[in-house]
């Protein structure tokens, strides 16, 4: 491994080359290192098991001090793949407070912050495009039911 970073290197046991590729990856390909895992009602709606996690995301901290608590996702850092949760704080030597970078391996996704569009890309499962893929066109099965739908479409531009 040679490289600085290489798309194509796949795996390896060895610890200093796994850093070594998280550590030189590029924005782009960080994004996916802050998957969190979703709740099991997410799960079944968006038929997906973990989601890159944004800004607005409402998250439950799994491990450590600060377990069983919840909050909003107020900053995602990508360079050190560490999220910031609204209401972690620690309180430091001089008194003042400091929030808690958390990694994303210890949160759950409860609550999807939905206002971003491209999130999902057309994945999101909605009930009106389940409501239209239900319904059938209406296709004419015969050369005189075409002929009727011309005649009317013909009849309703003269109105």
């Amino acid at each position: 491994m040679k490289n600085k970073f290489s798309k194509s290197w796949i795996a390896s046991k060895q610890p200093r080359k796994q850093r070594k590729f998280l550590a030189n990856a590029p924005l782009h390909m960080r994004k996916k290192f802050v998957s969190v895992s979703l709740s099991e009602d997410l799960r079944k709606k968006q038929e997906t098991r973990n989601v890159p996690v944004k800004k607005g995301d409402t998250v439950r901290i799994l491990r450590g001090k600060f377990s069983k608590k919840q909050g909003k996702v107020l900053e995602v850092k990508l360079k050190t793949s560490k999220i910031t949760v609204e209401g972690i704080q620690t309180k430091k030597q001089d008194g003042s407070k400091v929030n808690v970078r958390l990694q994303p391996s210890n949160l759950r996704i409860i609550e999807l912050n939905l206002g971003d569009k491209k999130r999902f890309k057309g994945k999101v499962k909605s009930e009106k495009v389940e409501e239209k893929s239900k319904e059938k066109p209406n296709i004419p099965k015969s050369t005189s039911e075409v002929n009727d739908l011309k005649v009317t479409s013909k009849e309703n531009t003269k109105k």
